[in-house]
């Protein structure tokens, strides 16, 4: 049975045909913004805030933002590193809200979207990305380390998608840094917090740093990662519809969970 991922990434096959037609890209290493260090020196939850329109799971989310207008918003409030949705069959995003973004904030941004070859990450790193989005479940081992491999010698950082233990098991192999616990499965997109809880202690462990995504809503949702050890959230949904971001975001900055940084 198809499943919503397999027919993202059948979609995805067919912009990459797309973008190595029209694109001739040469992109070298630069200095860029590290969300990393952020992390490294942060005493509360980090948030990655989220401009993003629509998604499969929930249709239009808010079609009628400017991205510049929101992200400088995001910043004010704010915001740790700012993600940007580029898919545009799915999400309604493009490379051109990338690029609108880089030019109104100094925050890393992270360019999220489904990778499968390097040619989307030359097109992330153009328009303004300082980490890119890597998804365990839509790519086999070998294509997982060899675009992981190709990000980092563009000096980005990647955030490492996963959904259980077997995908962490994956991500843990390439030395990631930076997890993202995907609360939603992608092939059902049905949410639970309790995903994060389950495999934070594998990614303490291993000396990374955790990053919730999805499901987060609430300041109880916040409490309930940031006790799990998450370092930070990635929140789109709540944000994109708060009629107040400023008071949305003194809910969820919280002190990390005991003052741990790792």
């Amino acid at each position: 049975m198809e499943t919503i991922l397999d027919r993202i990434i059948e979609e995805k096959q067919k912009e990459v045909q797309k973008l190595r037609k029209e694109n001739l890209l040469k992109i070298e290493a630069k200095p860029r913004r590290s969300f990393i260090q952020k992390l490294t020196k942060a005493d509360e939850i980090a948030i990655i805030s989220e401009f993003k329109r629509a998604s499969p799971s929930k249709g239009i989310i808010n079609n009628g933002v400017d991205p510049a207008m929101q992200a400088a918003r995001y910043d004010q409030a704010g915001a740790s590193a700012i993600s940007v949705l580029t898919d545009s069959t799915f999400f309604k995003g493009s490379f051109s809200d990338l690029r609108a973004v880089r030019e109104v904030v100094d925050l890393p941004i992270l360019c999220k979207d489904f990778m499968i070859d390097s040619i989307q990450i030359d097109m992330a790193a153009e328009n303004g990305a300082d980490i890119i989005l890597l998804i365990v479940a839509a790519l086999d081992q070998e294509t997982l380390i060899k675009l992981y491999q190709y990000a980092v010698g563009l000096n980005l950082e990647v955030l490492v998608e996963v959904h259980n233990q077997v995908e962490l098991e994956s991500a843990l192999q390439l030395g990631a840094q930076l997890i993202g616990v995907n609360n939603r499965d992608l092939k059902t997109f049905t949410v639970s917090l309790e995903v994060t809880e389950s495999l934070a202690k594998s990614i303490k462990d291993a000396g990374a740093f955790l990053i919730s995504e999805s499901g987060i809503h609430q300041k109880e949702d916040v409490e309930r990662v940031r006790d799990a050890g998450a370092n930070g959230i990635l929140v789109g949904e709540a944000f994109m519809k708060s009629p107040d971001l400023s008071q949305s975001f003194k809910d969820f900055r919280l002190p990390l969970a005991g003052g741990l940084k790792k």
